[in-house]
């Protein structure tokens, strides 16, 4: 469910009516008038609300969900509780992004049509200080004391805490940002994830409609992004301290009190725990899942599945860093050896 703060919704739809724009039959025993409300993940979706399933990881999850319209493939073998209704057609994901763009048709633009640099609607605490050419959206807060500096944007509806210090040329939107947070020159937050649904005739944008919420007392380094979430959030724990020119994608989740080094790039759906510490130049794949007190050395990258916590990684895909050592020494070892006329 998107928030309001952000986000306008243009439901409720009629089931039939959204078949309709989907191009899919009606479902027997499905009632045409029935109201759809919102489109929503599954692990929040409720009764009036329309989801998706895609996956077997997404399977599990409508067998636990409250949802009451999912879409999904007609080739699929899904079971759904028995208070939700399925929706075959040929795309799932396809069928998901065209019914969220009639939901929220403006759910990827950031709207500016406004009078003045700072909307007169926007909340501003004692002591804010703004620098020239900044502009600040309709119903933003502003907390007491925060510093903002020249030609940063305050999105609509976005909140920013006590004594924050936000650089020049920053962009948040779609974002809660807490007390005592840095953001450096260029950073980007809550711009829209790289989320698509790919077909024959190409690559569908799937909008996005979460948010971004950084907790007090991080930093965020000069030039890096945070994608906002796709239908939930992207979190930055409280504490952490992320370097300059890092990429951090869609849902994901990072504990307190990590270190993420510079030209870090972490995929969507991520979750780090706390304490977690990333040295320069690591790569993240989708969905991974690190364990608290982890470490990754430089250049390593961490396949989908999950690092116990704990330990420390290194490599190409990333393993205890003992065993990457002796692998590396192994293989200097072989280079080192005389070359024997049977070797060719």
């Amino acid at each position: 469910m998107a928030d309001p703060r952000f986000y306008d919704n243009r439901g409720p739809f009629k089931l039939a009516a959204l078949c309709t724009l989907l191009s899919i039959p009606l479902p027997g025993g499905a009632k045409r008038d029935e109201p759809v409300e919102d489109v929503a993940a599954l692990e929040q979706a409720g009764p009036a609300h329309l989801s998706y399933c895609s996956s077997k990881q997404a399977a599990a999850l409508l067998a636990e969900s409250h949802v009451g319209l999912c879409l999904v493939d007609s080739a699929a073998q899904i079971e759904a509780p028995a208070q939700t209704i399925l929706l075959q057609c040929k795309s799932a994901a396809l069928a998901f992004a065209s019914a969220a763009r009639a939901f929220y048709p403006d759910g990827g633009l950031q709207q500016w049509v406004q009078a003045e640099q700072i909307d007169s609607s926007a909340k501003m605490g004692e002591g804010v200080r703004l620098a020239p050419g900044v502009v600040v959206g309709p119903g933003a807060e502003i907390g007491d004391g925060a510093r903002i500096g020249p030609n940063s944007v305050i999105g609509r509806g976005v909140a920013i805490g006590r004594n924050c210090e936000i650089g020049s040329n920053v962009s948040i939107t779609h974002a809660y940002v807490g007390d005592n947070v840095s953001i450096l020159p260029g950073a980007q937050i809550g711009q829209a994830g790289f989320g698509f649904a790919s077909g024959q005739s190409g690559h569908t944008k799937i909008p996005q409609l979460g948010r971004v919420v950084i907790q007090d007392g991080a930093e965020i380094g000069a030039c890096s992004t945070i994608d906002r979430g796709a239908l939930g959030d992207t979190v930055i724990g409280e504490g952490t301290k992320i370097d300059n020119l890092v990429q951090i994608g869609h849902n994901t989740r990072i504990g307190q009190h990590c270190m993420i080094v510079a030209q870090v790039g972490i995929s969507g759906s991520c979750e780090l725990g706390d304490f977690v510490v990333l040295g320069g130049q690591v790569g993240i794949a989708d969905h991974a899942k690190i364990g608290d007190g982890a470490r990754l050395a430089a250049r390593s990258a961490a396949a989908p599945g999950e690092l116990a916590g704990g330990q420390d990684y290194g490599g190409v895909p990333a393993r205890p860093v003992q065993q990457w050592r002796r692998e590396l020494a192994a293989i200097a070892m072989l280079s080192r050896r005389p070359k024997r006329a049977s070797d060719g």
